[in-house]
């Protein structure tokens, strides 16, 4: 499945030139934020760890193995990337013992930078942000064209579309929810029943974002929209003196889409009748499915701010980005409005 099926389309104008990210992990570098103070003291160790070229469930799997406990013992906040370079918090509980040796975890892979005592474990999506350092390499945008470009894109946001890996390498993860969807019934394995789940609830919130950047919406208040704030799991009704609300031309407030589950979604009016024609004609069966697995309805915002956004060329055709994004968002779809990303040495020309 194809980037334009599994996204959308993109909001501003067609890039003006190419690049290649990823050609080594350390050109895709995450750092999670975590905005809680550790005490030093509980039966439940956290661990500051450092992975190259290591999916976040099997560096938890590792340290299980290292520390002597079972692999629900040990929690982390959210999924990073397999190529790249990230740094995690994950804690192990381990009441009544000291802290283990975790020597036989550690290898060019994975390293821990730093290890605290505290009372309570790490909840899943309990960190605010995380923080991008990429490289864009053999990258062919000019200069002047690329600085207007991130300009624009820190002043008015990008789509927040779920990026290509939710879905996996060529849509597999979608593929396979749609077979369980089809036959009815769910995965037993939980982490493989949560990727499927997972896959189709944001390709049904894609389809809809799609939707509204084709018509040019996405980052305006419509009649029935639902607001929310960047950092806020909870949202509201648009009113009309919402519409002129200076928090949504400073990219603190925005409209929201629906993450679909039982129920119908909260929205109002014009946007109700939007989301329930787009998602109940054409994937009714996927919604039920998504019902019947007990997902309750949430919202995403529509809109993805850009923190702290930089940039500069350290050689001519190296552009180093450097932003924060709220937790659950992709830094993949803030590159995606800047180039066209090709494959190491293919700089034929697209555009």
């Amino acid at each position: 499945m194809t980037e334009l099926e599994l996204l959308g389309p993109l909001a501003y104008a067609k890039p003006c030139g190419q690049a290649v990210l990823k050609a080594t992990p350390e050109d895709f570098q995450v750092d999670e934020v975590l905005d809680i103070p550790l005490s030093g003291m509980g039966e439940h160790l956290w661990l500051w760890v450092e992975k190259r070229q290591l999916n976040t469930e099997e560096a938890a799997r590792r340290l299980a193995r290292a520390a002597g406990i079972s692999a629900k013992a040990v929690s982390f906040a959210g999924l990073k990337d397999r190529q790249a370079l990230t740094r995690q918090w994950f804690s192990l509980h381990l009441p009544g013992k000291a802290d283990p040796d975790l020597c036989g975890a550690e290898d060019d892979s994975l390293r821990i930078l730093n290890a605290v005592r505290h009372s309570r474990k790490l909840q899943r999506g309990a960190h605010s942000a995380n923080g991008f350092s990429l490289r864009l390499t053999q990258c062919s945008a000019p200069a002047g064209w690329m600085d207007a470009r991130c300009t624009l894109l820190q002043q008015q946001g990008v789509p927040n579309y779920f990026g290509m890996q939710r879905f996996g390498f060529e849509g597999n993860n979608l593929l396979e929810a749609l077979h369980w969807a089809e036959q009815g019934s769910f995965p037993e394995q939980r982490s493989r029943r949560s990727r499927v789940l997972s896959a189709a609830r944001s390709y049904l919130f894609n389809r809809l974002l799609a939707q509204r950047v084709a018509e040019g919406s996405w980052n305006q208040v419509r009649p029935g929209d639902l607001l929310s704030f960047t950092d806020s799991h909870s949202f509201f009704a648009a009113t009309q003196a919402d519409c002129q609300d200076p928090r949504l031309a400073a990219l603190e407030l925005h409209p929201t889409g629906p993450l679909w589950g039982k129920d119908l979604p909260s929205s109002l009016e014009d946007t109700l009748q939007q989301e329930l024609d787009h998602g109940l004609d054409a994937h009714s069966g996927l919604i039920q499915w998504l019902a019947e697995a007990g997902l309750t309805q949430e919202r995403r915002i529509l809109r993805l701010p850009i923190r702290k956004l930089s940039w500069h060329y350290p050689q001519p055709d190296l552009l180093q980005l450097n932003f924060v994004l709220p937790a659950g968002c992709f830094a993949t779809v803030v590159v995606r409005e800047l180039v066209n990303l090709v494959e190491p040495m293919d700089m034929t020309c697209a555009f």
